[in-house]
């Protein structure tokens, strides 16, 4: 048996930095001592430690080493290892329990915040923070979708995509006239830089604008298509793995939070009566979303919401 002063010569192991590939190399040097170890007591009978013993004691070393010396490591990555243990248990009574907390029911807590965090709230890593009713992080914006914001959101993409469609469609006839006059090697007379510049900015106009009005457009119908089944980007996914894991045991998923199509549109827009049709969804409108995000009713009713 080989010592691990072996590893490395003596000169360097004064000097030697931690590297990332340092708990591999570790990792191998358990590896090869354990099997080791259990060749040379499997003959003398000396040990008294089963295999499976002296593996998860390897196993374990592997960790220590391996959180000590990667270069990666510093007090925050320790501190949420050893954290881990107790937020599991405070996650897995808060779920059994339905704990609440100022009056405000809760059905987790966040690993990252630390702090109770109420249903349909999700955490944003680039954000770093919990985010009520969260949809996405929007790169273009900066910024997380969520409920205080959602409306602003789609209401931008539907302005945006209608924009783009009537620049689309008006500016046809001129990037067929555009296009042909530059790609046309008869002309007289000819196109000074000016016009050149003029034909090709309508070609790249007309473009950018269609672009946008087919991928913006598809976002657009996404969202809407979400907001009349009441749920986010990111509870169409848990909702979609719920409904498949309940169709295992013979039983059928409702989302709790889709009170159908029309009474969906009306939560989101903010309607409360006729004339909102006009003051808060065509006429720009700062108003409120009904709720806090902090509770919800959950029981989705089938009678009308508001009756408009």
């Amino acid at each position: 048996m080989f010592h691990r002063s072996l590893l490395y010569p003596l000169s360097y192991r004064s000097r030697m930095r931690p590297c990332p590939t340092f708990p591999l190399m570790r990792w191998l040097w358990l590896c090869v001592c354990t099997r080791q170890w259990h060749c040379s007591n499997s003959n003398g009978n000396n040990c008294r430690l089963p295999l499976c013993v002296r593996q998860i004691w390897a196993y374990l070393r592997l960790m220590v080493d391996s959180l000590y010396y990667n270069s990666l490591t510093n007090s925050d990555v320790v501190m949420d290892s050893l954290l881990e243990p107790i937020i599991w248990m405070v996650d897995l009574l808060t779920r059994r329990l339905g704990a609440m907390k100022n009056d405000s029911p809760f059905v987790s807590v966040c690993k990252k915040c630390v702090i109770p965090k109420p249903a349909r709230t999700h955490h944003c890593a680039i954000c770093n923070t919990c985010i009520l009713k969260m949809d996405h992080h929007c790169p273009w914006l900066n910024n997380c979708v969520g409920h205080f914001n959602q409306r602003y959101f789609f209401s931008f993409c539907v302005a945006m995509t209608l924009g783009c469609i009537y620049c689309s469609i008006s500016g046809r006839n001129l990037f067929l006239d555009a296009c042909s006059a530059v790609q046309s090697p008869y002309q007289t007379p000819p196109f000074t830089f000016r016009d050149e510049m003029f034909h090709k900015s309508i070609i790249y106009m007309w473009v950018l604008t269609s672009m946008v009005a087919v991928s913006l457009g598809g976002l657009t119908i996404w969202h809407a298509v979400l907001i009349s089944r009441g749920e986010t980007s990111i509870e169409r996914h848990l909702n979609n793995k719920e409904t498949k894991r309940m169709r295992k045991h013979g039983k059928v998923y409702k989302n709790p939070f889709n009170y159908g199509r029309l009474n969906n549109w009306k939560v989101f827009l903010g309607v409360a009566k006729k004339s909102h049709w006009l003051t808060r969804v065509l006429l720009p409108s700062g108003h409120v979303p009904f709720g806090n995000s902090l509770t919800w009713d959950i029981y989705p009713i089938r009678k009308d919401m508001m009756p408009i």
